[in-house]
């Protein structure tokens, strides 16, 4: 992969490059409480209170009150029995992976499964199978692959940062047997997706029994780091189990006081995911109007995968022209020659919304006319 050049964001949906300052449709900062002055200030709160970090592991000296503040904050919102907090969003799944090693006797992971996930697999200590992403018939068939005495771990993303769709939860728990366990990959879907923002799991409408949920801190709740939604006993599995929790520095305490900011702030405002799901809809309606294709995909994002050559070139001379800077992204897992994904947020003004849909629908009708 060749590294992008940098952007500065501003002003919450702009970003500043090469001197201009473009409308931004990307990153996963849904709400932008990255930006949002209580989550700033609780972060400056935090480094004038705290310092900076308790240089040591939270099973020997590390293990800061904050965290457990935290922590009680994560599994009321998600209403989880219990939250652990750990270092990064992608540790989650290696943490996890580490204190289920050895129980299982196939791994069944979606094809599309995030690369942190693919990397837990590996730690499992059992073979690891492959199922089409998000087809339960698919599982249904590796199911049988395995036998009825198999004990088996299903991996998933919750919601799927391509493009928005969701792990169908409810058919796989029908699928597998009773004493199967799923795991989660919620980093996109945790705040974004359910009636009160819990996530792929309230989405499925199922409930938490054999399934660990893994978020991360850094899109929805503006943060950085990871947290693993489990029970009690798991919890304390990974305490006695988990060599990177054990060895881990804990997260940074401004960056968890940040963090337990933006839990609150989305506790408190349901009218944010109203806002986001409102703008998505706007923008979405507008192009299959126009006549783009666009599958019913409950996340905020609108994927546009050029089909001709020279087509990526002109779509974004468009968007630089309209103000916007192009979302044109390569990505493991992804087509590989790359795509846009415009990921649209709750701050987005309406003004924004209608300059990329009017952007769009002139590129939607050229590609129309060429066929």
């Amino acid at each position: 992969m060749t590294e992008p050049e940098p952007l500065q964001q501003v002003d919450r949906t702009f970003v500043r490059y090469r001197q201009r300052k473009l409308s931004y449709y990307s990153g996963c900062d849904y709400f932008r409480l990255a930006s949002h002055p209580r989550v700033i200030a609780a972060l400056q709160a935090g480094v004038k209170k705290y310092g900076l970090n308790v240089a040591a592991s939270r099973l020997t000296t590390g293990n800061h009150v904050l965290y457990r503040e935290l922590e009680a904050e994560l599994a009321g919102f998600f209403a989880a029995e219990r939250a652990l907090v750990v270092p990064s969003g992608y540790s989650t799944n290696l943490i996890v992976a580490q204190a289920l090693a050895g129980n299982f006797s196939h791994a069944l992971i979606d094809d599309r499964a995030h690369t942190s996930l693919l990397d837990a697999a590996r730690l499992l200590d059992c073979p690891v199978l492959c199922f089409k992403s998000r087809d339960a018939a698919a599982l249904a068939q590796v199911v049988r692959r395995c036998g009825p005495a198999s004990k088996l771990l299903v991996l998933t993303d919750g919601m799927f940062s391509g493009d928005g769709s969701a792990a169908p939860l409810a058919e796989y728990l029908e699928i597998i047997p009773k004493d199967a366990w799923l795991l989660v990959d919620d980093a996109h879907g945790a705040g974004v997706l359910g009636r009160t923002g819990k996530g792929a799991v309230e989405h499925a409408g199922v409930s938490r029994r054999g399934i660990v949920q893994t978020v991360t801190l850094s899109k929805a709740l503006g943060a950085y780091g990871g947290a693993i939604l489990c029970t009690e006993a798991f919890r304390q599995r990974i305490l006695d189990k988990s060599r990177m929790f054990i060895g881990s520095t804990p997260l940074p305490l401004p960056l968890a006081n940040a963090a337990l900011a933006g839990v609150r702030i989305l506790k408190a405002n349901r009218k944010l995911r109203q806002r986001l799901h409102a703008n998505a809809a706007h923008v979405k309606t507008a192009l299959r109007q126009a006549g783009l294709p666009l599958p019913e995909m409950p996340g905020p994002i609108i994927p546009l995968l050029p089909r001709r050559p020279g087509e990526a070139a002109h779509l974004s001379r468009a968007l630089f022209a309209a103000g916007i800077f192009p979302p044109f992204i390569k990505y493991p897992g992804g087509p590989p020659n790359g795509y846009f994904r415009f990921v649209v947020s709750s701050e987005h003004s309406g003004a924004q919304l209608d300059g990329l849909i009017r952007v769009l629908r002139r590129h939607v009708a050229a590609q129309a006319a060429l066929a």
